[in-house]
C-alpha cells in the first residue's frame, strides 16, 4: 500500500499567521492528544500540505528535553550533533517499527502559531522525535531512513 501523495511530498511554507495558522495548531494538537502513545503529528499526516508540527514528549520514559506542547511552522534544524540509532513508529505507518539513525542533540528554528520565531534546544528522544516530523515536512517516512531492511519490525500490541 503506498502512502498519500501529500506524505511522499515536500509541504510549502506557511506564509500567513492568525486565524487559519491557529486552527491548524489546534488540529494538530487535539489529533497528537487523541492518538494513544503519539508525541507529535506533522501537517500532512492530517492530509495538509504545509510545513508544520505539533510535538510533546512531556512524560515519555526517553525524554532528557522537554519542551512541552509545542506547535512549529517552517521548521529547519540549525544545529544537529551526535549520533544514536533508535526505535520509531508512526501514525501514518501503524503496522511497522523500525531502527533510524537520527543526531542526539538538535536546535531548531520555527515559528509559532502567531509566526513568533522559536528556537528549541533538543536532546535524546524530543530531538528524534523532531527530526521525525521534520522528514514529513519534506516527504519522508521513517521507513525512509532504517538502518536496514532487516530493522523492520512488527509493532507490538500493547493491552
Amino acid at each position: 500500500m503506498l502512502p498519500a501523495p501529500v506524505l511522499s511530498t515536500r509541504a510549502e511554507e506557511v506564509t500567513a499567521f492568525g486565524a487559519e495558522s491557529r486552527a491548524l495548531a489546534d488540529d494538530l494538537l487535539d489529533t497528537m492528544r487523541a492518538s494513544a502513545h503519539s508525541v507529535g503529528i506533522a501537517a500532512p499526516q492530517i492530509g495538509v500540505g504545509l510545513r508544520a508540527f505539533a510535538l510533546d514528549v512531556t512524560g515519555h520514559k526517553k525524554a532528557d528535553s522537554c519542551h512541552g506542547e509545542v506547535v512549529l511552522f517552517n521548521p529547519e534544524v540549525v544545529l544537529a550533533t551526535g549520533r544514536d540509532v533508535g526505535r520509531e513508529g508512526c501514525m501514518s505507518v501503524p503496522d511497522l517499527t523500525g531502527d533510524v539513525a537520527r543526531r542526539t542533540h538538535v536546535v531548531v528554528r520555527g515559528l509559532d502559531p502567531d509566526g513568533v520565531e522559536r528556537v528549541l534546544e533538543c536532546n535524546a528522544f524530543e530531538a528524534r522525535a523532531v527530526q521525525h516530523e521534520i522528514d514529513h515536512l519534506d516527504g519522508h517516512l521513517f521507513l525512509d531512513r532504517v538502518v536496514a531492511a532487516d530493522r523492520v519490525f512488527p509493532r507490538r500490541v500493547y493491552r
